[in-house]
């Protein structure tokens, strides 16, 4: 990656790990597009934490499950900035019931959201993204785990990390790399609400290290992926989990 001013698109990014990974690529010298479906203020209070730790930022409301949606943010991006460099999919949901009580909604939502999302933005970055630059996904430990009530959800994580790997591949020629973050348990709203706090503390207790992980654990690692010393990472799963599987 060259020394000019780099671009970064992270989606879902008005909170938790998104809103993480967006502080830090803003620190790291990149201009980030804070993507949100209807978060808005968040977002617009994130671009502004930036702006005054000296960064660049821009919000960008898009559905990611929407393809038209997503190609308007590129539009923007393009308009802007010239272009993108880094693409970060970071937006998704989770919602968790055993295979037998599994609605329709519940299937639907977020295969529209966790899979074809992440579909629709790895389709636009590998005609539009600029060469040299990085894709990161971010799927979950939960592949590996494979705990009751998160069938669905894992299925979509699962999905992601081999669109990864087959893309890695036909990008060949561009020096772009893609990769995957599969984070374990994480201290963020997605997966503390609903939770009894001696769950959270037996959940916590699972991974060698002892606790759970931090959104800034997350966004170290997807620094370390957009970054120089990423550079000769490729098609990779890395599990940003403390030991936990």
């Amino acid at each position: 990656m060259n020394t000019t001013p780099r671009t970064a698109l992270v989606t879902g990014a008005s909170r938790g790990i998104g809103a993480a990974i967006a502080r830090r690529l803003a620190a790291d010298g990149f201009t980030v597009v804070v993507n949100y479906a209807g978060a808005a203020d968040e977002a617009d209070s994130l671009v502004a934490q930036i702006e005054q730790a000296g960064g660049r930022a821009v919000a960008a409301q898009a559905d990611v499950s929407d393809p038209a949606a997503v190609a308007r943010m590129f539009d923007g991006a393009q308009a802007a900035f010239g272009g993108v460099d880094v693409l970060v999919n970071n937006a998704g949901i989770m919602r968790l019931a055993t295979l037998a009580e599994s609605d329709d909604a519940l299937f639907d939502s977020q295969i529209a959201i966790n899979l074809k999302g992440t579909f629709n933005t790895l389709r636009e970055a590998s005609r539009r993204l600029r060469d040299g630059g990085r894709i990161v996904n971010l799927s979950s430990s939960v592949v590996g785990l494979t705990p009751p009530t998160y069938a669905v959800y894992a299925a979509t994580k699962a999905a992601v990390e081999s669109m990864t790997q087959i893309l890695s591949k036909e990008l060949r020629g561009r020096n772009i790399t893609v990769n995957a973050v599969a984070p374990g348990p994480t201290a963020t709203r997605l997966f503390l609400d609903g939770k009894p706090q001696d769950v959270i503390d037996r959940l916590a207790k699972q991974a060698p290290l002892e606790r759970l992980g931090q959104p800034e654990d997350i966004a170290a690692t997807v620094a370390f992926l957009a970054g120089p010393d990423g550079a000769w990472i490729n098609g990779q799963v890395l599990r940003a989990n403390g030991g936990i599987v």
